[in-house]
C-alpha cells in the first residue's frame, strides 16, 4: 500500500496520495480527520463507494417492499439521499428521529429547527418541506373535479396534512362549483393569525368566492393546541359566513377544524344552520 500522510497547519491529518492496495478500491484524497488521528482512523471511515452501495441497497429494498420494508430511520435516510450527495446520512437520519420522534414529526418540523440538527445543513430541511408540500398537493389534486360530499375524508386528510402541524391559526377556503366539485387550484389561504386566534372577515371570504365563481365553499382552520372542539367564536363565524353567503347564492357546505390527528366537522355534528 502506498500513500503519504501530512499534517496541516490546523492539526488535521490529511491523506494526500491514494491508497492503491486493491482493498479500498481507489483514491481517498484530502479526507479530513480529527486532530491527532492517524491512518487507523482513516481506514475506519466509510468510503464513498461503500456509501453509494448502501444507498443502492436502500433504494432496491424500497422498490421491492415500499416504506413498510424499512425502519423509520431508513425512510429518513432514503429521503436525505435525495438532497445530500456522496455522504453517509445514517447518523443524520437517526439524529432527526431522536429529536422529532417519527418521520411525521420530522416532516412537520419547522425548517429552522431542522437546520439545528447536526449534519443536516441548510438545503436538506428545505427539501424535506418540499416533499411534505408535494404530498399535500397530491391530496388536493386527487379531489379536484370530484364531488366533495363524496370525498369529504380526503379533504379532511388534505387539511390535516396542510394545517395540522402549523403553530399559528390559519383560515383557508375550498371553492366548489355547482356540482359540488373542487375547482382547480381551488384552495386558498385567506388569513393567518396567532397561536390562539385568527381574524376572519365574512365579506372577504364571499368576495373571494365570487372572484373564483364558486357556488359552494368549505372553510377550514386549525387549532394548534390539538383540541378541535369548536369555540363560541368558531360557531359565530360559521353562522356569519352562512348569512353572508345566502343573498349571493353561495352555500357553506362545511366548516372543518383540524389538528395533526383530529378533525371536527360542523356538517357531521349538525351545527350548520338550515338553509
Amino acid at each position: 500500500m502506498h500513500g503519504k500522510l501530512f499534517r496541516s497547519v490546523n492539526g488535521a491529518t490529511r491523506f494526500a496520495r491514494g491508497i492503491t492496495d486493491g482493498k479500498l478500491g481507489g483514491f481517498l484524497v484530502s479526507r479530513r480527520l480529527p486532530a491527532g488521528a492517524g491512518l487507523a482512523t482513516l481506514m475506519a471511515m466509510p468510503s464513498s463507494s461503500s456509501a453509494a452501495g448502501h444507498r443502492a441497497r436502500l433504494r432496491e429494498r424500497f422498490l421491492k417492499g415500499g416504506f413498510e420494508s424499512l425502519a423509520d430511520y431508513e425512510v429518513l435516510e432514503i429521503l436525505l439521499t435525495l438532497c445530500i450527495p456522496r455522504r453517509d446520512v445514517k447518523p443524520a437520519a437517526k439524529a432527526l428521529l431522536k429529536q422529532f420522534g417519527s418521520v411525521r414529526g420530522v416532516l412537520d418540523a419547522p425548517v429552522g429547527e431542522l437546520q439545528r440538527v447536526p449534519g443536516i445543513g441548510a438545503v436538506a430541511p428545505v427539501a424535506l418541506r418540499i416533499i411534505r408540500e408535494t404530498a399535500a398537493l397530491y391530496l388536493r389534486q386527487s379531489i379536484e373535479g370530484r364531488p366533495v360530499l363524496d370525498n369529504g375524508e380526503k379533504l379532511a386528510d388534505f387539511w390535516r396534512l396542510r394545517l395540522g402541524p402549523l403553530r399559528n391559526e390559519v383560515f383557508e377556503v375550498a371553492y366548489l362549483d355547482h356540482h359540488y366539485q373542487l375547482i382547480e387550484d381551488g384552495v386558498e389561504r385567506l388569513e393567518e393569525g396567532t397561536p390562539a386566534e385568527t381574524v376572519v372577515y365574512p365579506r372577504k371570504v364571499m368576495e373571494s368566492a365570487l372572484r373564483k365563481q364558486a357556488s359552494h365553499i368549505v372553510v377550514a382552520h386549525n387549532h394548534p393546541t390539538g383540541d378541535v372542539t369548536p369555540s363560541d367564536h368558531d360557531k359565530r363565524l360559521t353562522r356569519a359566513l352562512q348569512q353572508a353567503g345566502q343573498p349571493l347564492g353561495i352555500k357553506v357546505i362545511d366548516h372543518l377544524i383540524v389538528a395533526a390527528e383530529k378533525t371536527y366537522s360542523f356538517r357531521k355534528s349538525k351545527l350548520l344552520a338550515p338553509d
